[in-house]
C-alpha cells in the first residue's frame, strides 16, 4: 500500500499515528521522504506529487494508494498523469475531500473505480473511533459492500433508484466544470455529495451551478453527507432548507446525513464507479452490489 500526498502538507505526528493504524490493520504502508515535501500550502511542487502518484500506480508490488490528507492541490497533478497507464494498472485509490479531483479523473476520464475512503490525517490517525474499519477494508476488496444502513440518515424524498455511484465534495465537483477534467457523470448516476463549513448561500450557489450545468438531470437518486458546520450561524438558514429548495423538482429519491466524507461520526468508506441502489422508504439504505476491485 503506497502512501502519497497529492494535496496539502500535514502534521508528522498525525502521519505516524495513521501509519501505525494501517499496520494495526495488518496492512503494509510504504512511502519515501518525498511525501514530506513542502511548498507553501501544498505538499511539494506538482511535478513531485504527480511523480509519486505515477510511480505508485505502476509499481508491481502496490495494490492500493492511500492519500495522507486533502486541503488543496490535487487538481494541479491531473495534467501530469497518464490515463492509459493508470487504467492498465487498475490500482485502488483511496481518499476524500480535495481528492475528489482525482476521483473525478479516475471515474469519468480513466474509466476506473476508486474509494471515497478514510485518509491518514484526521481519520486513520485518530484510530478506530474516527472511521469504519470494515468498510475501509472491504471497499478495496473483491466482494461488494452490500447493504449499508448507517444511523442518522434521513429521507428527503422517497423512492428507489439505481445507477453508478459517483461524486464527492461539492466544491471540487463544481470547480471541475469547464476544465478538461470535468465531472461528467453518465446517465443513471447515484450522485453522492458532501461538504464541510460552507454557509447555506454557498451551498445553494454550488448546487445551482451543478443544476445549471445539466449534471443533476443525469442522476436517478442523490445521497447527501452530514454537511457539518453548513448551517447559518444562529440557525437563520439551514443546509436542509437549501437542499429542499434546490431539489424541489428532483424526481428521484434523496437521503441526507450519510456518514461519508466530512463527518462527526465514524467515516464509512464508499467505492465510486460501482453499481448501487438507493432505497428511500422505511429504513433508508444504500446497496452496493458491485465490488470496486472487480470493476
Amino acid at each position: 500500500m503506497a502512501i502519497v500526498a497529492p494535496a496539502s502538507p500535514f502534521d508528522r505526528d498525525e502521519f505516524d499515528r495513521g501509519i501505525a493504524e494501517l499496520r494495526r490493520l495488518e496492512l503494509d504502508p510504504v512511502y519515501d521522504d518525498r511525501v514530506f515535501a513542502r511548498k507553501g500550502f501544498v505538499a511539494g511542487d506538482a511535478a513531485t506529487r504527480a511523480t509519486m502518484l505515477r510511480e505508485a500506480w505502476t509499481a508491481p508490488d502496490v495494490d492500493a494508494i492511500v492519500a495522507v490528507r486533502g486541503g488543496y492541490g490535487s487538481v494541479e497533478v491531473l495534467p501530469l498523469l497518464d490515463a492509459v497507464k493508470i487504467a492498465s494498472a487498475r490500482t485502488a485509490f483511496v481518499g476524500y475531500s480535495d481528492l475528489t479531483s482525482l476521483h473525478v479523473f479516475l471515474n469519468c476520464h480513466v474509466g476506473m473505480t476508486s474509494v471515497h475512503g478514510a485518509m491518514i490525517d484526521g481519520r486513520l490517525a485518530k484510530g478506530a473511533e474516527a472511521y469504519d474499519a470494515g468498510t475501509f477494508m472491504r471497499a478495496m476488496g473483491t466482494e461488494p459492500l452490500g447493504e449499508l444502513t448507517p444511523a442518522g440518515v434521513e429521507i428527503l424524498k422517497t423512492g428507489e433508484a439505481q445507477g453508478t455511484l459517483l461524486g464527492g465534495t461539492l466544491t471540487q465537483l463544481a470547480a471541475s466544470l469547464g476544465t478538461p477534467f470535468d465531472f461528467a457523470p453518465p446517465q443513471d448516476t447515484i450522485l453522492f455529495i458532501e461538504e464541510v463549513g460552507e454557509r447555506p448561500y454557498r451551498l445553494h450557489r454550488l448546487l445551482t451551478q451543478l443544476r445549471l450545468s445539466g449534471r443533476l438531470v443525469r442522476a436517478t437518486g442523490i445521497v447527501v453527507g452530514q454537511l457539518p458546520r453548513c448551517d447559518e450561524p444562529g440557525g437563520a438558514t439551514t443546509s436542509r432548507e437549501v437542499l429542499e429548495d434546490v431539489f424541489a423538482d428532483f424526481p428521484g429519491p434523496i437521503v441526507v446525513g450519510f456518514p461519508s466524507g466530512h463527518t462527526t461520526t465514524p467515516f464509512i468508506s464508499l467505492p465510486f464507479g460501482v453499481h448501487a441502489r438507493l432505497v428511500a422508504h422505511g429504513f433508508p439504505r444504500l446497496v452496493l452490489d458491485e465490488a470496486a476491485a472487480c470493476a
